[in-house]
């Protein structure tokens, strides 16, 4: 089972036309019958529910229904996306695919209405059923039912600043840090934060990055124990917009978010300042500092390093919101 969130400010039209389907019964018993390993899975044909349906004619019903919808969506990872006709713009209908990684070159050019907020490890397993060459599976993969639900409200999402001025005690193998947050800085990222601090996301996560006398970076996904299962806020992890002052200094002590290159693209991954970096300074998204325990980041400092990284697993042993 797997679970995506619509994205009705992108495609209302689309949006609308799933849910009304979906409660007609109209995706059940159908199935996905097209996939790239690890690239996408395809399905929503109707005929596929015919389980004689004959293999030349998987993917070609239900198209031609209704026009795009176009929008700055981008197809990344989880993301679902309506199926068209080759080369035919218009020609959107009930048949959809979710990306299982990156399609940059559809960007624009096809109608993206939601994304996979639980179970990707599902869509990932799809994909990677036996297919042919043509990317037909051996068998169909059967949508047994498709439902809506009632979305479930984000923890914080409607938050006031004052709410968001909170303490976060992390407590981690080398001892407890108390982090002031600080939602004057960067209000969006303070409240990505406490969603998933709230929610017990980060706990069983590591420090995978330890650079002496600058930082320690914690807080990815993968860093959890191998076989550890996909825990129920992935749905809510997104990437932020940058939130940046240049009066707020990366001094020793400071909490910011990780990113890559695009200015745009912090999600879970943070770090804390071991010494002052100038550097950094209005260009990565400093959300709090620490208030107790600096002398845990003297303990980081002691740690034996290959590289980067820790020689041995420095974990979140548990993130909890201090009460007011």
């Amino acid at each position: 089972m797997f679970r995506f969130e619509f994205a009705a400010d992108k495609a209302p039209k689309h949006v609308e036309q799933f849910i009304r389907r979906a409660r007609a019964g109209y995706y059940n018993g159908s199935a996905f019958h097209r996939v790239v390993a690890n690239g996408i899975i395809q399905g929503g044909d109707p005929l596929l529910k015919d389980a004689k349906t004959p293999k030349n004619l998987w993917g070609t019903g239900g198209l031609n229904l209704m026009p795009g919808e176009y929008s700055d969506m981008k197809h990344e990872r989880g993301v679902v996306s309506t199926v068209r006709i080759p080369d035919k713009p218009d020609s959107d209908g009930s048949q959809f695919f979710v990306c299982v990684y990156p399609q940059a070159t559809l960007d624009g050019k096809f109608s993206a209405f939601g994304r996979v907020n639980e179970g990707m490890d599902v869509v990932e397993n799809i994909s990677r059923v036996p297919a042919g060459e043509n990317g037909f599976t051996e068998k169909p993969v059967r949508i047994l039912t498709v439902a809506i639900e009632k979305k479930k409200v984000q923890p914080f999402v409607t938050a006031t600043p004052d709410e968001l001025r909170r303490t976060v005690t992390l407590k981690t193998t080398v001892g407890l840090i108390r982090i002031q947050l600080e939602p004057d800085w960067a209000p969006n990222h303070v409240r990505n934060f406490l969603m998933l601090t709230s929610t017990g996301w980060y706990n069983g996560t590591a420090f995978h990055r330890l650079v002496k006398g600058f930082v320690a970076q914690g807080g990815m996904p993968d860093t959890r124990p191998a076989g550890t299962p996909a825990h129920p806020a992935d749905r809510w992890v997104h990437t932020l917009k940058g939130e940046f002052r240049d009066d707020v200094k990366h001094t020793r002590g400071i909490v910011s978010m990780a990113r890559t290159d695009d200015p745009d693209s912090a999600t879970t991954s943070f770090f804390l300042m071991l010494g002052d970096a100038p550097h950094l300074d209005g260009k990565y998204s400093a959300f709090g500092r620490i208030i107790e325990g600096m002398e845990v980041l003297e303990a980081f400092e002691k740690e034996e390093v290959d590289g980067e990284s820790p020689k041995r697993r420095l974990e979140i042993l548990e993130a909890s919101i201090d009460p007011k």
